[in-house]
């Protein structure tokens, strides 16, 4: 049997919304995937260290703010610096016009508003297989 699939969740910059990071945290665990929460107002450096250091193999962004473009693709680059190839799921109030840009800036999955508990654990799973 291997082990479970490790994913750091976090918030980063002044988002202090963590109802729905707490339930995708929950939700990941109830799918069996072991879940590290890394708490609220964290910065791209401190999100890229805690992914290394726990040695993860996703990393979730909860992203309310409206701070997504300047911030994911921050902490892609900040794993990237440290030779991390872990992929980065985004997910919260991002609108359709959004997701390329972030994409081409190395964001693996965004998942917008009214993305379901289903759709969270796919889009884990489906960054896991590639």
């Amino acid at each position: 049997m291997s082990a479970p699939a490790r994913v750091l969740v976090a918030k980063v910059g002044l988002d202090g919304h963590d109802r729905g990071v707490k339930v995708v945290a929950r939700t990941l665990r109830d799918a069996g995937m072991e879940v590290i929460y890394t708490g609220l107002f964290q910065t791209p450096e401190t999100v890229a260290a805690a992914a290394i250091d726990e040695d993860v193999d996703v990393v979730g962004l909860s992203m309310l703010s409206g701070a997504h473009m300047t911030l994911a693709p921050l902490v892609v680059e900040a794993l990237r610096a440290r030779g991390s190839n872990v992929p980065v799921v985004v997910g919260g109030i991002i609108p359709d016009a959004d997701v390329e840009e972030l994409t081409g800036a190395g964001v693996a999955r965004v998942l917008g508003p009214g993305a379901s508990a289903d759709d969270v654990v796919a889009a884990v799973r489906s960054v896991l297989a590639d």
